[in-house]
């Protein structure tokens, strides 16, 4: 276990905040591309020994306090009988109606097909420094949904928010999957798992509440302070409904001001982000002073407002990002923060 890491989700003041970004083990690295020479995504994802290797390459390249297992949001889909081919991104096949739902398989099917996932989580940990931390995650239930729907989060979003009584449908047959999931990556060595709820930040307050409320109650309720919620654009309304429930944290896209997440007196657990990831593609010359910006308003609060700070970016490493740019982005963070 990486002791920053533990700090932050146990709301320990420290001076400098560990570091984990979103998809640091992906098409951006070397180690990355290396391994696609040689294996499928799919290969990556299924097979326990290469999803450890994938998630090392960035842990041994750049040093980040806190490794993500290896893995796909959308293999649970799979389990319970959706069709799922990567060419490259995911196809799916049918689309979700209320048909189908007669034909999806039973929770144990499908948790046996997931088996490979908490191998990987097994196979991660056994790889991993002692010193480094492992996080686990999961697709949010309304971002699964809206993928079985309609093959995307991207978008409009009309059949999905134009069938909500087939949400609460699906839900009866996604959750109990899920809550499996968190339980085989707990037990396989995860410290927390991540709940990435992509595309929830579209709902309008109504369905955030029908919708969303009830399935992360759910699971918060189930495995209390034991996992990480993050949803991409999501409102100031939207992460206060969440407040009283039993996480262990949350997440933060870029639109938000961190500083004031961090010194909210309604903030409780872990807050994970939120640095641009788009300005990693800035020129080096103009890079440091882009993070010193970012940084700025955070090194003005002391280590009791910053407790919980989990350092990283505001959604996923995008591909292509410059790998130089990575690493000053960490270099800067400890320097600014150790003194």
């Amino acid at each position: 276990m990486n002791t920053r890491f533990q700090n932050a989700i146990n709301n320990i003041p420290q001076d400098c905040p560990p570091i984990w970004f979103m998809r640091q083990a992906g098409r951006y690295h070397d180690h990355y591309q290396k391994l696609k020479e040689k294996y499928t995504f799919k290969d990556l994802c299924t097979q326990p020994e290469l999803a450890a290797l994938t998630a090392l390459g960035p842990i041994e390249d750049f040093d980040f306090d806190a490794s993500i297992y290896f893995n796909d949001i959308l293999y649970p889909l799979e389990a319970l009988g959706f069709n799922l081919e990567y060419s490259p991104g995911p196809k799916m096949s049918p689309t979700l109606e209320e048909s189908f739902l007669g034909q999806l398989k039973s929770t144990e099917e499908a948790t046996e097909f997931l088996s490979f996932q908490k191998n990987a989580v097994a196979a991660t940990r056994e790889l991993l420094p002692k010193d480094k931390s492992l996080i686990g995650f999961i697709g949010g239930p309304w971002t699964l949904y809206t993928y079985a729907k309609e093959c995307s989060h991207k978008g409009h979003l009309i059949d999905s928010k134009t069938h909500i009584s087939l949400f609460h449908s699906f839900m009866k047959h996604l959750m109990p999957v899920l809550e499996n999931c968190i339980k085989d990556q707990l037990s396989a060595g995860a410290e927390i798992v991540m709940i990435f709820d992509t595309s929830a930040g579209v709902l309008a307050p109504a369905q955030f509440r029908e919708c969303i409320l009830p399935v992360v109650n759910q699971l918060a309720t189930k495995y209390p302070q034991k996992l990480g919620y993050y949803v991409k654009e999501s409102t100031l309304d939207q992460v206060m409904m969440l407040k009283e429930f039993p996480l262990a944290g949350r997440g933060f896209d870029h639109r938000y001001d961190l500083a004031n997440r961090l010194t909210d007196s309604n903030r409780t657990g872990f807050i994970q982000g939120n640095f641009d990831q788009t300005l990693l593609f800035a020129d080096p010359s103009q890079f440091k002073s882009l993070v010193k910006e970012y940084l700025a308003p955070l090194k003005e609060l002391t280590k009791e407002q910053r407790s919980g700070w989990v350092s990283g970016l505001g959604h996923g490493v995008l591909p292509k990002t410059p790998q130089d740019n990575v690493r000053t982005l960490i270099k800067m963070i400890r320097e600014e923060f150790n003194g």
